[in-house]
């Protein structure tokens, strides 16, 4: 669980897609016609790209989501178990495969040597799937906690005992770990921010439509039941459930908007210890520290101050008594999924049920294999890229991502809205840019590290005491560059401001994003533009603010800044147009960044691809252009069935938008997508030349 404690990065995904000037369905030499498309389905298009996804009847300048994956969408619902359903979990299912047998091999082997990844993944998956032991066991495992929160007298026993709680992974009251400080890249730092929270944003206790009100009420009655599971009786339940509600809304209401911890300048006020304890002396930052570990650090960097001015205030006037039933809930809460079946279904018909839609749990496999990752990336994730992810797919991605770099720098070029000082200091940015790709090249160690057979639960707390120990052990320590934060086995991708780095974990190299035998269009349009959009956060609205050696510094010329923000703001506005549910909007703010990324990895992606066209060009297959084939493949990375309950998350919670707005945002841009598909003016699709926005 070690990739839990960091948080600077921005991935691609939270967690978590021919002319067609008045028919569809012209026999034009740009078209893609329903006849053209039945008759070369099964032509050789490389596995990224499917044309029986496709919805031939659309016009693509109409709504180029619908054309790309209106095939797809009417023909694979969302299963019971999901609260969504798109290409990231059609490769995470296939990922899944893999795993369970790596799993299922490493758990039936009981004699592995102590420490090594087959005995941690295999015990800790064999104890993970004994729902009979976890049964039996019921609120064993985390009760020495509560009665550790029961007997506190005083806040200074309270905080020992957070800070233990802490240290095992339990929520509540705020966030502390280590990492890179913002400012000088070339040191760790404590980190303290807004948290504390069982909703999951503070919009959800302050909204007043309908939706969150009603959200509201099944979070008091879920409240409720598990403070029953806890061996309370209906009234005390009751109660508790109101006191729990009555800290999280003050907190809640004490907390910055998602849009604004956007703003990293806003978000880096630092301190020293003494000064921290001084303005929050309630907090019992000496016990607090001491008891996570921390006691060495100097100086503290506070996220939120006026959160803690409002924590600190909270801890003067609310009861010690509400504070430990407070406790106690976030200890349950965090634990639900690892106890019995009583925990684990109530913990779902919440969180699952009512924030995401999910009908049916899935299968406890599943389940266990994701804690397992979680709690053992490197050790899973070694044994995974020795089946999966083969050399010479990693040196092909390498050189994708070089072929990135290079169109990139060329576009940095040929700006005509930048200066030449600020233009030399984007390009030393992309230079410095390190590349992970697959896998680490130093495998986590996780000597001292007790995994057995006998508890799940205590397997789930020990591997997060162990990844805790970790993070605040980097105190005083040089930065760890090789260190990674996604396991080789996840769908995604990342970049982090604070290391200047790209990574590509394993997971994410597989089709639909890229094969080695793939067209280029196609790996250009999926992984090419995927790369892009990592490379592009460097320099969207928040990863422009840092440096080229990770450091939050104003690197830009006045005006170039000025034209900068013109232009993003462009971007917000546009996708502030979007309508996802009823009334409810895309917020152009949040998604900003995302959406930077997604514009420019678009266009850098394209002309990359024009640069290997220029070297091989295959022509037509199955009737489509390299240009056509490059944007469907974009638009079928997105594609996507989403429940309401899912969509209202991701509207108030994701910086990343819905995937047809993915899609269709970008590509509304690009006068190279009107000339592949033949749009006019008059399509939807089409913006005209001053309206279209171009940052990178």
């Amino acid at each position: 669980m070690k990739r839990t404690y960091l948080i600077p990065y921005t991935a691609v995904l939270a967690g978590l897609v021919i002319t067609g000037c008045s028919s569809s369905t012209t026999n034009d030499s740009n078209t893609a016609t329903a006849e053209t498309v039945e008759a070369n389905t099964n032509m050789n298009m490389g596995r990224g790209l499917d044309l029986a996804n496709l919805d031939t009847t659309v016009n693509p300048c109409q709504d180029f989501y619908e054309y790309a994956n209106g095939g797809w969408v009417k023909n694979n619902p969302i299963p019971a178990s999901e609260s969504r359903w798109g290409a990231f979990n059609e490769l995470a299912e296939k990922n899944n495969a893999v795993l369970r047998n790596l799993l299922n091999e490493a758990s039936s082997n009981t004699t592995a040597a102590k420490g090594n990844a087959t005995q941690l993944i295999g015990d800790f998956y064999a104890a993970g799937m004994d729902s009979v032991a976890a049964n039996k066991a019921g609120i064993t495992p985390i009760k020495p906690e509560l009665d550790k929160i029961s007997s506190a007298k005083n806040t200074e026993d309270l905080f020992r005992t957070v800070a233990d709680l802490k240290s095992k992974g339990v929520s509540g009251f705020f966030s502390m770990y280590v990492s890179q400080d913002d400012k000088i890249s070339t040191q760790y730092a404590l980190q303290a921010g807004q948290g504390g929270l069982g909703l999951p944003d503070r919009d959800y206790y302050l909204k007043d439509d309908e939706r969150s009100t009603k959200i509201r009420q099944e979070y008091m009655t879920h409240l409720q039941n598990m403070f029953r599971l806890l061996g309370e009786d209906p009234a005390a339940a009751q109660k508790k459930a109101k006191m729990v509600m009555d800290i999280e809304t003050k907190l809640a209401k004490a907390s910055k908007a998602r849009v604004d911890l956007r703003d990293p300048y806003a978000n880096y006020n630092k301190m020293t210890i003494q000064e921290f304890t001084k303005q929050n002396p309630n907090l019992k930052v000496s016990q607090l520290l001491s008891g996570m570990g921390a006691q060495a650090a100097k100086e503290i960097i506070v996220g939120q101050p006026a959160f803690f001015k409002e924590l600190n205030s909270m801890l003067k006037n609310v009861p010690l008594e509400d504070w430990k039933t407070y406790t106690k809930w976030h200890l349950a809460r965090t634990m639900a999924p690892y106890l019995s079946q009583d925990f684990v279904q109530e913990n779902f018909n919440f969180y699952g049920k009512v924030l995401t839609g999910a009908k049916e749990m899935q299968p406890r496999w599943k389940r266990v294999l994701r804690s397992t990752d979680a709690a053992l990336g490197e050790a899973l994730g070694q044994l995974y890229v020795q089946k999966t992810f083969s050399p010479e797919a990693k040196e092909k991605a390498i050189t994708m991502v070089n072929n990135l770099q290079e169109a990139f720098k060329e576009h940095v070029r040929d700006l005509d809205w930048m200066s030449e000082d600020t233009k030399q200091r984007a390009l030393q940015k992309l230079e410095s840019f390190a590349v992970k790709i697959g896998y680490p090249d130093k495998w986590e160690d996780y000597q001292g590290l007790d995994i057995s057979r006998d508890s799940y639960a205590a397997n789930v707390m020990r591997a997060s005491q162990f990844a805790f120990k970790d993070n605040i052990g980097k105190i005083g320590k040089p930065v760890d560059r090789e260190e990674w934060f996604m396991s080789p086995p996840t769908v995604n991708a990342y970049y982090n401001p604070s290391m200047n780095e790209i990574v590509f974990p394993a997971g994410i190299l597989q089709p639909p994003f890229f094969d080695p035998e793939a067209d280029d269009a196609v790996n250009y349009g999926g992984m090419g533009a995927v790369i892009g959009h990592e490379l592009t956060h460097g320099f969207d609205d928040q990863g422009a603010k840092y440096d080229f050696e990770g450091n939050l510094k104003d690197w830009w010329t006045k005006a170039d800044l000025e034209q900068f923000n013109a232009r993003a703001n462009a971007v917000a506005d546009q996708y502030d147009q979007y309508t996802v549910l009823d009334n409810l909007h895309v917020n152009g703010r949040l998604t900003l960044g995302e959406n930077i990324a997604d514009i420019g990895g678009l266009n850098i992606a394209y002309t990359a691809l024009q640069k290997a066209l220029e070297k091989n060009d295959p022509g037509k297959i199955a009737g489509l252009t390299p240009e056509q084939r490059f944007f469907l493949a974009w638009a079928q990375i997105w594609r996507v069935n989403a429940r309401d309950e899912y969509l209202n998350r991701q509207i108030l919670t994701d910086p990343h938008s819905p995937g047809r707005f993915r899609t269709n945002g970008p590509v509304s841009n690009m006068p190279e997508f009107y000339k592949a598909f033949g749009c006019e003016k008059e399509d939807p699709m089409f913006k005209a030349e001053d309206n279209r926005i171009k940052i990178w």
